[in-house]
C-alpha cells in the first residue's frame, strides 16, 4: 500500500499539473485513510469550488476549518465559498473570523474591503482598502499574487481620500481667513491628515534630537529680533553675493560631495553636481576666513544675529545657490535645538520651498525660519539660477541654560568612550 505522505505528494502533483480529476481521486483515498485529515478535506472543497458545487464546497471547507480552526487562509477560502453560494452574510462571518485570528491578513484585508465595496458601503471600504495598503508596505514588497488588488485598492483609497479632502476642506474654509497664517495652515493639514491625503511630519534628528520642542515648520520673524535688522541688509548682502558670482564661480562648489562608499540615497542626481551648489561662510562651526574676507557686510550681519554654536555641527552659513529646473530631494537636518534661516536674495519665479506639509515661496528680502529637522524640500522652475543665504540660529524655545547641555550631549557623542 502506497504511504499515505506518498499519496499527498501525488495529489498536489496532479493538481499543480492541471490534472484536476485525479487530483480529487487521490484526495479522496487520503480522505478514506484518515477521515479527519484537515488538508484533503480542504482539498475536496477546492475541487468542489472548482466544479461549481459551492454548497458542498462550504460543508466540506467548514469541517477542514473544525479540524484546524487556527487557520485564517482555510476561513478566507470559506467566504469565498460562500459568497459564490449566494450567502453574503456568511461570506462576512467567515472573513471577520479570520481577522479576528490574524487582524494584518492581507487576503482577508482585502476581501472585506471588497465585500464592503460590493454591497455599498463604499466609505468603511475605502477605509479598509487604505489599511490593507498601509499592512502591504512598500509596493516593491507587495506579493505578485495580490499586486492587482493592491493597485485597485490604493486607487480607491485615494480617490476617497481626495473626495474627502474637499468635503472637509469646505467645512473648514469660511473660518480659515480670521486666523494667523501659521493657525490656517494647522488647520488645513488636520483636514488632509484626517482625509488620508498624508502623513503627520515629524521631527527627524540625524545626530541631536531635544525631545518635546515642538514640530512646527515655519516660525514666525517675530520671535527673533535680530529679524528686520537683517532683511534691511538684503540688497548690501546681495551686492556681495553677485560678486562671489561674477569673480568667484568656481568657489561655488557641489553641496552634496559624498566621499566613495557613503550611502548615496536620494542624492544620486546631485552628488558631485554644480546644478545644487553653495559657497561657504561658516561649516561645521569653522570661518572660512577667505570667503568671509570677501563678503564685510553679510560676515557683519551675520555675526548680529543669535547663531547657533555647537562645536562640530554649527553654525554653518553659506550662498545655496540652485540650478534652473533642480529638485533637492526630501531630506531632514541634523538637530532641532537649531532651526534653519533662508534669506532670498536672488529668486525668479517658479521657485517653492515645503517643509512638512507646509509651501512657502521665497520672498527677496524676506525671511524664511524653520525646523529642518522636518522633511524638507526646494524647487526651482524656472529659467534662472535661485540664491538664498542660509544659516543656523538656536531654537528660540530652548531656554539659555539648555544650549550649554546641548552643546554637553554634542561633544560627549563626538569624544566617544574609553577602554
Amino acid at each position: 500500500m502506497v504511504d499515505l505522505s506518498i499519496l499527498i505528494g501525488q495529489a498536489e502533483a496532479a493538481v499543480n499539473t492541471g490534472q484536476w480529476a485525479l487530483g480529487e481521486k487521490l484526495w479522496q483515498e487520503v480522505r478514506r485513510r484518515d477521515p479527519t485529515n484537515a488538508k484533503a478535506i480542504f482539498s475536496l472543497g477546492i475541487h468542489a469550488m472548482q466544479r461549481r458545487a459551492f454548497r458542498d464546497a462550504c460543508t466540506l471547507i467548514e469541517e477542514a476549518q473544525r479540524l484546524s480552526p487556527q487557520d485564517p487562509f482555510i476561513l478566507l477560502t470559506l467566504s469565498k465559498a460562500r459568497r459564490e453560494a449566494g450567502d453574503t452574510d456568511g461570506e462576512g462571518a467567515a472573513l471577520e473570523h479570520a481577522l479576528a485570528l490574524d487582524p494584518y491578513f492581507l487576503p482577508a484585508l482585502l476581501a472585506k474591503a471588497q465585500r464592503l465595496e460590493r454591497i455599498g458601503h463604499n466609505a468603511t471600504a475605502a477605509l479598509f482598502f487604505r489599511n490593507a495598503v498601509k499592512v502591504a508596505g512598500p509596493e516593491s514588497a507587495w506579493p505578485a499574487v495580490l499586486r492587482g488588488q493592491l493597485l485597485n485598492a490604493r486607487s480607491v483609497s485615494q480617490d476617497f481620500a481626495r473626495v474627502t479632502h474637499a468635503h472637509l476642506t469646505d467645512a473648514i474654509s469660511p473660518l480659515l481667513p480670521s486666523l494667523a497664517r501659521d493657525q490656517a495652515e494647522r488647520w488645513r493639514e488636520a483636514a488632509s491628515i484626517m482625509a488620508g491625503m498624508t502623513e503627520p511630519y515629524r521631527q527627524h534628528a540625524n545626530q541631536l534630537y531635544v525631545p518635546r520642542l515642538p514640530a512646527i515648520p515655519f516660525y514666525p520673524r517675530e520671535l527673533f529680533p535680530w529679524a528686520r535688522e537683517l532683511e534691511a541688509k538684503s540688497s548690501l548682502i546681495r551686492e556681495e553675493l553677485r560678486a562671489a558670482l561674477a569673480e568667484e564661480k568656481k568657489d561655488f562648489e557641489p553641496y552634496i560631495a559624498l566621499r566613495p562608499g557613503q550611502p548615496v540615497d536620494q542624492w544620486r542626481d546631485l552628488n558631485n553636481s554644480a546644478r545644487w551648489s553653495h559657497y561657504g561662510l561658516w561649516r561645521n562651526g569653522q570661518p572660512d576666513e577667505a570667503h568671509l574676507s570677501r563678503c564685510p557686510t553679510t560676515r557683519k550681519a551675520l555675526e548680529s544675529v543669535d547663531m547657533a554654536s555647537i562645536a562640530g555641527l554649527c553654525p554653518n552659513a553659506m550662498f545655496s545657490a540652485l540650478a534652473p529646473h533642480t529638485e533637492i530631494p526630501p531630506h531632514t537636518g541634523e538637530t532641532n535645538a537649531r532651526l534653519v534661516v533662508h534669506l532670498p536674495l536672488i529668486v525668479p519665479e517658479k521657485c517653492t520651498y515645503r517643509v512638512g506639509f507646509e509651501h512657502r515661496t521665497w520672498k527677496e528680502g524676506e525671511l524664511l525660519i524653520f525646523d529642518d529637522t522636518i522633511e524638507h524640500t526646494a524647487r526651482n522652475d524656472s529659467d534662472e539660477l535661485r540664491v538664498v543665504l542660509i544659516f543656523d540660529v538656536w531654537n528660540p524655545l530652548l531656554a539659555p541654560e539648555e544650549r550649554e547641555l546641548v552643546r554637553a550631549l554634542a561633544a560627549a557623542s563626538r569624544s566617544g568612550l574609553s577602554g
